[in-house]
């Protein structure tokens, strides 16, 4: 399968000590505690679903952050939704297809594109980063740094972190080799996989990835 890397969710604006605790009593870090009041009031200790369950509902999505836009919601997300209803089978009604896809982002409208990588995953939402790009890049920036990407990282403040150190060692290769032009190409370039030219601009768009990210305030999982 190789490695995908996954924008994870930011905390809320005042859930921030939360959300960082509840990632540390389902890693085995932190153990939950009831107080004699909580025990009182007959308060349990929450299940890891639970525990789950209370994560999702105090953050903000990655989804959010790129500023895709959200059918029901969204002008050019219900537009997107009329064109794909057209291109259906039409079993369903225009209503029931409408109901169906309520709250979908078209993540592929999304202006924030650094956010939405050109190296995607065919099997992960079009924001996810095929990390599995990496190895392939070992002999340029060296086995550290590729290996550091199979790490979940769940504060924005370390995924920054590695961004930038990307994103500086991209920057000092590009210098010498005459490649500065690959920092704001977009589309991969038009060369075999096995040139420099490909595998800086893996990097590059990794360290962009990473750096907006980050700079939002997300984490990211290394799924393999």
């Amino acid at each position: 399968m190789g490695l995908d890397l996954r924008p994870m969710g930011k905390p809320k604006t005042g859930y921030e000590k939360r959300f960082h605790q509840i990632i540390n009593i389902i890693e085995g870090k932190e153990k939950q505690e009831l107080s004699f009041f909580d025990k009182i009031k007959g308060k349990k200790i929450k299940t890891k679903d639970e525990l789950l369950k209370e994560w999702n509902n105090i953050q903000i999505s990655p989804l959010e952050t790129i500023k895709a836009p959200k059918v029901g919601r969204d002008f050019d997300a219900n537009a997107w939704l009329m064109k794909a209803y057209f291109k259906s089978d039409k079993s369903l009604s225009v209503d029931e297809f409408k109901k169906k896809h309520n709250g979908y982002y078209v993540i592929s409208y999304a202006p924030e594109v650094d956010g939405v990588p050109v190296y995607n995953s065919p099997i992960e939402d079009e924001n996810s980063f095929r990390g599995q790009f990496l190895k392939d890049c070992v002999d340029l920036i060296g086995e550290e740094l590729v290996n550091e990407a199979w790490g979940t990282k769940f504060s924005g403040k370390e995924t920054l972190d590695y961004g930038l150190r990307l994103m500086n060692i991209a920057d000092s290769i590009a210098e010498k080799e005459k490649l500065e032009y690959l920092k704001e190409q977009r589309d991969a370039p038009d060369s075999s996989p096995e040139t420099i030219e490909s595998k800086l601009h893996i990097v590059y768009s990794l360290a962009k990835w990473m750096t907006f990210y980050g700079k939002n305030g997300h984490g990211f999982e290394a799924y393999f």
